[in-house]
């Protein structure tokens, strides 16, 4: 659950998720100057990229058109992005985006981060 909270943060802040993949990459490199221990960096990859996987999925499935538009910073796109959605559920396009067990309000997650 807390990964999946970490993704829906990620999508906010709109990390590309071509970048996990060479974050992993970096954090093993690391960690192969500090031990010898195969097993121990060995460990430490499988448990990063498990990780990365689950964030991915998290923002590739919480990456909905409003979270987009509110990413970009612009009236128009917000308004486009809700237009989308029939009128009795557009508050609900605003206000929820929930990924497995793991919920977020794109509009909350707006006015706290000031975008």
């Amino acid at each position: 659950e807390d990964i999946s909270a970490l993704g829906l943060r990620h999508v906010g802040y709109a990390i590309p998720t071509e970048f996990f993949a060479p974050f992993v990459s970096g954090a093993v490199e690391v960690v192969r100057t500090m031990t010898t221990d195969e097993n121990a960096e060995d460990a430490f990859r499988w448990s990063l990229t498990l990780i990365s996987k689950i964030l991915v999925r998290t923002i590739l499935e919480g990456s909905t058109i409003v979270m987009k538009a509110i990413n970009t910073n612009q009236e128009k796109a917000l308004v486009k992005a809700v237009s989308v959605a029939p009128r009795g559920k557009r508050a609900l396009e605003l206000l929820n985006i929930t990924v497995g067990t793991q919920s977020i309000s794109p509009f909350y997650w707006s006015i706290e981060s000031g975008s």
